[in-house]
């Protein structure tokens, strides 16, 4: 099972990027048992972080999960995008250059292959581009990212991927759970891993033989899908349980200033963070939105002590 967390990026007070407590993140991940992280990705901020902004950040995330895989023997593994510019030619440098700082994939967004939604051919035709520019060793992926608008992948889209040879991972982003069902028996037999980033039709896609989980809430309570991951099929019935709190705490995406939520929410884990970012204003993270924050963590500590404790 795969259960990743999308990276967040703190900021310094005066708005750069804080690399030191970044690397203090992946520890945190690590140690609340999921198997890797989404790095510069759309919860990073990578439409608002230059490009040396984006490879410094790749290269302390990648860095430090590859120190705590070789020190524990377990594996953590980083998958990368920054893929944000509108040519295709500086979408190349851009992946490239994140690529050579380290990356176990390379996850290109979907929307940047097609950026006026033009269709199937233009994007297999944009996407086979893109691919002869990049390094030919380094595993792909895809990323559904809703900004600056989402666009799904087709079965057409699916099977030219597999066709390659050179695709690993997809953030499935549909929210769709017959969808989902549909995809994976296109992509069945293949090495194409499909991470749900819905946390409210996780469950049911898991059983359906989804990959995992690729998403937000992992900056909040990492340890309920990493237990959900590894015991879904082992004990059926608190898995219910376990989703029926994810599935309701995910609503949160919608309501609160995230990632300024997320930000927040490493405060009450104990590692000090700036409320800055750059896709959200400070003033927007207000006492509600901290309140909802300490309800959150109150009752996925509860839950998580519960489950820990048989």
């Amino acid at each position: 099972m795969n259960i990743f967390t999308t990276m967040i990026t703190p900021f310094n007070a005066d708005g750069s990027v804080d690399y030191a407590t970044a690397e203090k993140y992946v520890d945190w991940y690590f140690e609340n048992g999921i198997d890797g992280i989404f790095a510069v990705c759309q919860s990073s901020e990578i439409f608002f972080l230059s490009l040396e902004e984006k490879v410094k950040l790749n290269t302390v995330v990648y860095n430090r999960a590859k120190e705590l895989e070789k020190q524990s023997g377990r594996r953590f593994t980083v998958v990368s995008s920054g893929h944000t510019s509108d040519t295709l030619e500086a979408q190349a440098e851009e992946l490239c250059a994140v690529a050579a700082s380290g990356t176990d994939a390379l996850i290109l967004i979907t929307n940047r292959l097609d950026p006026n939604n033009e269709g199937d051919d233009v994007f297999i035709e944009n996407a086979k581009k893109l691919l002869a520019m990049l390094p030919e060793d380094v595993p792909l992926g895809f990323y559904e990212c809703p900004y600056p608008y989402k666009r799904l992948v087709t079965p057409r889209i699916l099977e030219w991927c597999i066709s390659t040879g050179r695709f690993e991972y997809m953030k499935d982003t549909c929210c769709d759970a017959e969808e989902i069902g549909r995809r994976l028996e296109i992509l069945k037999g293949s090495k194409f891993k499909l991470l749900n980033a819905n946390c409210q039709t996780l469950l049911e896609t898991l059983r359906m033989g989804a990959d995992g989980y690729c998403g937000i809430m992992c900056n909040y309570h990492p340890a309920l899908y990493a237990w959900l991951g590894n015991n879904f099929e082992k004990d059926p019935e608190k898995a219910d349980m376990i989703q029926s709190f994810i599935g309701t705490f995910g609503f949160t995406e919608g309501g609160l200033p995230y990632p300024l939520t997320a930000k927040y929410h490493m405060n009450l884990c104990g590692i000090p963070t700036e409320n800055v970012g750059r896709s959200r204003k400070s003033e927007e993270l207000t006492d509600y939105a901290r309140g909802c924050m300490k309800q959150m963590k109150l009752a996925s500590d509860t839950l998580e002590k519960l489950i820990t404790e048989g």
